[in-house]
């Protein structure tokens, strides 16, 4: 699933095109990756594309107010799974599993491909794009280092769960997460309150340091993504521990380990990111009653003169 890095990879091409341009036609294909296709039809032919923003795993084309309204609208995009969104001319083949098509005023299309259909476009007001998007967590591209650790701390749950719950960090997926953990050196199953102040602060660092590389190489493609220009990215070639279940660890040698951690395949070095300790429980013996010992002097007889 593209995660952080990827979708703002895809946001910052899109930046590079859209904003100014108008849609002049929108047309679907499978409706199931759409909600509210009668709205999105009405709505969107002639609207102006103001800025493309990333949230999380969210992408949002926030639209001109038209002249009879003043309330903003915006098209809400996740790519789920399998999910493309490319600008090219509009009389380029259309690839497979192409679902939706935005015509620009320039002659170009913004097209929507998902094989697998786990992805979502609808369009929505302000208030309930904030109400959509409100829940989610700390971006962690953003957290200082103090909003991180309280995210972290005293939390009685996996870490790996942790930086993967959208409620406590948006944008975070399985990749990155294995990738920061292992340069963190901190196991995936150890939980949050048991980390210690420089564990988080590593962590954090971890965590920054790793999805900043991910955008510099435009993402990770180890299926489906591109970028908006159909490009795929390079991070894949820098991962360290993800999906490289028997190969060395490129700081030990030892070999990398798979494990299931909150539902999740985890990928990890069993010398770099020790396991947790895990406290043996004493058998307790069991009670007996204690039986109560008649201690009796010893009987003497006298024998008869």
């Amino acid at each position: 699933m593209p995660e952080l890095p990827e979708v703002e990879t895809v946001v910052r091409g899109l930046q590079s095109v859209l904003p100014g341009r108008r849609i002049v036609e929108f047309r679907s294909g499978k409706i199931n990756v759409i909600k509210d296709l009668a709205l999105l039809g009405d709505q969107i032919p002639g609207s102006r594309l103001v800025a493309v923003r990333r949230y999380g795993k969210f992408l949002h084309l926030e639209l001109e107010p038209r002249a009879s309204e003043n309330a903003r609208l915006f098209i809400l995009i996740h790519l789920g799974m399998t999910g493309q969104l490319t600008v090219g001319a509009a009389d380029e083949p259309v690839a497979p599993h192409t679902h939706i098509f935005f015509t620009l005023d320039d002659g170009r299309e913004l097209r929507f491909r998902d094989p697998r259909r786990f992805g979502r476009v609808q369009i929505v007001s302000e208030s309930r794009r904030e109400e959509l998007l409100g829940k989610l967590g700390l971006d962690p591209l953003e957290a200082s280092a103090e909003q991180f650790r309280k995210q972290i701390a005293n939390r009685r749950a996996r870490i790996k769960a942790l930086l993967m719950d959208q409620h406590v960090f948006r944008g975070m997926g399985n990749i990155y997460t294995d990738e920061s953990l292992w340069r963190a050196r901190i196991h995936p199953s150890r939980l949050g309150a048991n980390l210690t102040a420089a564990e988080i602060a590593k962590l954090h660092s971890a965590v920054q340091h790793v999805l900043h590389e991910a955008i510099r190489l435009r993402g990770s493609s180890v299926s489906d993504y591109v970028d908006s220009e159909g490009q795929n990215g390079e991070f894949q070639l820098r991962h360290r521990v993800y999906q490289r279940e028997g190969k060395k660890c490129s700081r030990c040698g030892t070999k990398i380990r798979r494990i299931i951690v909150a539902g999740r395949s985890s990928h990890f070095c069993p010398q770099c990111q020790r396991a947790p300790r895990t406290r043996k429980l004493r058998k307790k013996a069991p009670r007996r009653h204690a039986e109560r010992r008649i201690k009796t002097a010893p009987v003497t007889t006298k024998t008869p003169e």
